[in-house]
């Protein structure tokens, strides 16, 4: 590892800051050149469904480089960089099934979560009232769901925070978790919350045992569309509706199907993977 082309930096809370400055950086940039462009074309981009993937990809990249310019290569003396390595076909026929699983386990959970009542009906109109004026461009949301979120997000939550807190000698599996919950919390609303941890921790478990960061964005991408699918065909993000089924059979099969393919990616069938 001494040689290793991946630099072995670690995570701390003035990681978490350089990546939040970062974050906060690139968005002020992009405000200011819609400032700028209201100015001198008299038009506010913010209405343009392209302005928010864009915004969006600014602060991630900003916060990206930020870490790798203020951390990493000060410490390291490398730039950031990861393992992308596709992995045999094998291992993609067990952990998609298991991510199914989890997806089918966490949705079970999200329905317990209220949405009507004093505190939950107003805070879940607002939400769903937010989600619909992201976009109404199908093509834009599919960019930015299922191809950007997946990539950034990936980098961030676990190539970054996840491998960093590795690197610093944390547990595995308290890196994952850890990772997993700040993954959920910036979704910043109680029913994204509880899918996000748990997705979280099967994104982290393939790429803690992969040691490629593809195979957690091919999933996370995977995730995204199902649920952009689910919201663009049905007006609901859930199986259970799309498939006419109640709720307890989804958890029934999640529970069958996540628990086979963790046992076969992790306990009967472990392949080793390496990071040179």
């Amino acid at each position: 590892m001494e040689n290793s082309k991946y630099p072995k930096f670690t995570f701390t809370w003035l990681g978490g800051l350089t990546l939040l400055v970062g974050l906060f950086a690139g968005t002020m940039v992009i405000s200011f050149f819609n400032v700028f462009w209201m100015f001198v074309m008299k038009e506010n981009l913010q209405y343009k469904d392209w302005f928010f993937m864009l915004s969006n990809a600014t602060g991630f990249l900003s916060a990206i480089a930020f870490f790798d310019f203020f951390i990493v290569r000060r410490t390291t003396g490398k730039k950031l960089n990861f393992n992308f390595s596709p992995t045999n076909f094998y291992t993609y026929l067990l952990i998609f099934p298991m991510m199914i699983g989890m997806m089918f386990i966490a949705e079970f959970i999200t329905s317990q979560i209220p949405t009507t009542g004093p505190f939950f009906g107003k805070y879940y109109d607002f939400f769903t009232q937010l989600m619909d004026q992201l976009t109404d461009d199908p093509i834009v949301m599919i960019i930015t769901a299922v191809i950007c979120a997946p990539i950034f997000e990936e980098i961030i939550f676990r190539g970054i925070i996840q491998k960093g807190l590795i690197n610093k000698g944390v547990e595995p599996w308290k890196a994952i978790l850890y990772a997993s919950l700040i993954f959920g919390v910036v979704h910043a609303n109680p029913w994204q919350l509880v899918g996000a941890v748990l997705l979280g921790c099967v994104l982290g478990l393939v790429y803690y045992k992969t040691k490629s960061l593809l195979l957690p964005m091919l999933l996370h991408g995977f995730n995204n569309l199902c649920s952009t699918l689910l919201i663009t065909y049905t007006k609901t993000e859930s199986f259970a509706d799309a498939f006419k089924v109640p709720e307890w059979m989804i958890l029934a099969i999640g529970i069958v199907l996540f628990a086979l393919f963790f046992y076969l990616f992790t306990r009967k069938n472990k392949v080793h993977y390496t990071e040179i």
